[in-house]
């Protein structure tokens, strides 16, 4: 129970310093539109280049998470099937899934930081 909440925490912790660190990359949109009328095309190319560090940010931060709860999974998955190996399929099975649910995280993360670059 420790460890679950230990690692929700964890999740929590990141995901909003993620947030916070797309929102300040990206910067203040009206602030923005008025800096660029009055500016040359430098300041296009340092936005682009900020946006390049928060996506680069949001990934590693994303990877370096979900490799530590992959981590922590197949530690646990592996204790219990060394305790239980009668039913090492099925906790082999629901690892799996487990690991699958949390690589989509990762990619959903992947997803945010092209859309940072492209899109904003």
């Amino acid at each position: 129970m420790r460890n679950r909440r230990l690692l929700s925490g964890i999740f929590a912790l990141t995901f909003v310093f993620v947030f916070s660190l797309m929102l300040v990359f990206s910067g203040n949109t009206s602030v923005r539109a008025a800096e660029e009328t009055e500016t040359t095309e430098e300041s296009g190319d340092s936005s682009t280049g900020s946006k390049a560090i928060a996506a680069g940010i949001v990934v590693g931060l994303a990877a370096a998470a979900g490799a530590i709860g992959m981590g922590i999974a197949v530690a646990k998955s592996t204790e219990s099937m060394a305790r239980q190996p009668e039913i090492a399929g099925k906790i082999n099975s629901t690892m799996m899934l487990g690991l699958v649910f949390i690589e989509t995280a990762i990619i959903y993360a992947l997803i945010v930081a092209i859309l940072i670059i492209f899109v904003l």
